[in-house]
C-alpha cells in the first residue's frame, strides 16, 4: 500500500495562523513588485486563485514574475514555522500505517520539506512533492498526479490519497486511487471512499489496495 498525503489541513492545521500570513505575503508581493495598491493587490490575488487554482499561476501567466522568487517571498519559513503546531501522535500514527508514504502538496518544495521535518516525520516519509517538483502544475490538475506516479513508479490502484480538498480527491478517484476525505461536513460525495473527521481515524480503516 502507498499513501499520498496532502500537507496543509491534513497533516497539520494551517488555517488559523499560517494561511492568513501566506495570503498577506502574496498581497505584499503584488504591492512591492507589481506596484498595485493593497486593496487592488488583494483582489488580484483572490481572482487568480479562483481562476487558476493558485495565485502563482495567474502572476506567472499575466505578469511574467519569477515563480521561485514569489514562492520564497511568500513562504518565509522563519516567519511561518513558529506558528505550526506539532502533534506528538502524528509520528506514531504514520508508523502504524502499513506501506510507504509520500507528501503531495501544492505548497513550495522548501515549505513542504521544512514542515515535514518540523512535524518530526521526515524519517517516515519516502519523498515530498511540492510545487516545483510538480512542474508548477497544482492539484487538481491531472498532470500533477501523473508526475508523482511517473516519478515514484506507483500504480494509482495501489495508492490511498488523504486530503481535505474535495476537488483534489475527485481527480485521484478518476485515476483509480482510493480516497480519504478529512472533513467534518456530513456530505459524502461518490468519489470519496472514506470520510473521517480526524487523521487518527485512519488507523481504524480497512483498505484492500
Amino acid at each position: 500500500m502507498n499513501w499520498l498525503f496532502d500537507l496543509d489541513e491534513t497533516l497539520h492545521h494551517a488555517g488559523h495562523a499560517v494561511f492568513p500570513r501566506i495570503s498577506q505575503r502574496m498581497t505584499d508581493y503584488i504591492v512591492t513588485y507589481l506596484g498595485y495598491e493593497e486593496a487592488q493587490a488583494n483582489q488580484l490575488r483572490t481572482h487568480y486563485w479562483r481562476r487558476y487554482g493558485a495565485t502563482l499561476g495567474g502572476l506567472v501567466r499575466h505578469h511574467r514574475i519569477s515563480a521561485d522568487h514569489f514562492l520564497r517571498f511568500t513562504h518565509d519559513m522563519d516567519e511561518l514555522l513558529p506558528w505550526i503546531q506539532r502533534d506528538s501522535r502524528l509520528p506514531q500514527l504514520l508508523r502504524r500505517l502499513p506501506g510507504r508514504k509520500w507528501i503531495f502538496s501544492n505548497g513550495p518544495q522548501h515549505y513542504v520539506e521544512a514542515i515535514t521535518e518540523h512535524l518530526g516525520i521526515g524519517q517516515l516519509i519516502t519523498g515530498c512533492y511540492g510545487m516545483e517538483a510538480l512542474d508548477y502544475q497544482p492539484k487538481p490538475r491531472r498532470s500533477a498526479y501523473y508526475r508523482v506516479l511517473r516519478d515514484t513508479g506507483l500504480a494509482a490502484s495501489r495508492c490511498v490519497m488523504v486530503e481535505d480538498t474535495l476537488a483534489n480527491l475527485r481527480t485521484a478517484k478518476q485515476l483509480g486511487m482510493r480516497t480519504v476525505w478529512i472533513n467534518r461536513r456530513l456530505c459524502h460525495p461518490a468519489w470519496v471512499d472514506w470520510r473521517i473527521t480526524s487523521l487518527q481515524q485512519l488507523a481504524g480503516l480497512t483498505f484492500d489496495c
